[in-house]
């Protein structure tokens, strides 16, 4: 709770201030989660400062909100995958918005004061979008050319290498045809971010001389475990082998080898 509450406050000029006439600050609370790695072992007890966004209204708090999601992935010869830390903490956002003060840490001497937001703050409806459009100018800047269709792809030519990375809310996974361009990247995000390599959207990515394979084994093994079968016997057939099926008399003839 305490690296949560001064990440906020590093982000937030620590700024108690009188609430404004008319003034309906946000509530906040704390929310608590146990964060697994590869193998399903918790490897970090995580806390988060959130703001209660349903209490916003749109057209008076926000006028628009979206996240950004991906339409697919970007399957290329070097892939690498990271988190943006804190990443809702860091988009500017453009409205007045007040806040109570984190539940546990009120201030003794300043009870009834609020906290005036510079930045954004996860539970807000448009701290997605600020997340995004940071983010935006800043590949912008660096060169990178937005998809016209898929406005969570961004490209780079360097010349005759190509970068392509695809958002998906918080997360970031790029690939590209050059191991120093992506390594140049890592650490350009790495300079103005703070990063750190994890799964993206609960897939692994394997890569070693035979290719590149995307695999879900963490998700299929939380999934047995939601349905007790953690123990259950593995099959190398997606259905039984002694199933008998009746014959299409209408329709074509096939090849069973091929099957």
């Amino acid at each position: 709770m305490h690296e949560e509450l001064e990440n906020f406050e590093r982000n937030h000029v620590y700024n108690l201030v009188e609430p404004p006439p008319n003034c309906r600050p946000i509530g906040t609370k704390w929310v608590f989660k146990n964060k697994q790695g590869e193998n399903g072992m918790v490897v970090r007890n995580k806390s988060r400062l959130v703001a209660q966004g349903f209490y916003q209204k749109e057209g008076i708090d926000y006028v628009e909100t979206f996240a950004p999601d991906s339409a697919g992935l970007c399957c290329l010869q070097r892939l690498q995958q990271m988190d943006v830390k804190s990443a809702f903490l860091i988009g500017f956002i453009k409205k007045e918005v007040y806040v109570r003060q984190p539940p546990g840490f009120e201030s003794a001497k300043f009870l009834d004061r609020v906290y005036k937001l510079s930045k954004a703050l996860y539970g807000l409806k448009q701290a997605p979008r600020a997340w995004y459009a940071r983010l935006k100018t800043f590949l912008l800047k660096s060169g990178f050319s937005m998809g016209s269709v898929d406005k969570t792809l961004f490209l780079l030519s360097r010349g005759g290498d190509t970068l392509i990375i695809q958002i998906y809310v918080d997360d970031i996974i790029f690939g590209g045809s050059s191991h120093a361009l992506v390594s140049s990247f890592a650490e350009q995000m790495s300079r103005e971010f703070e990063m750190s390599l994890m799964f993206f959207l609960g897939l692994q990515i394997k890569q070693g001389p035979e290719g590149t394979f995307v695999h879900q084994a963490k998700y299929t093994r939380d999934i047995l475990k939601k349905f007790n079968m953690g123990n259950c016997k593995p099959m190398t057939a997606p259905m039984s082998t002694n199933t008998a099926l009746d014959a299409d008399e209408d329709g074509e003839a096939m090849d069973q080898k091929e099957f």
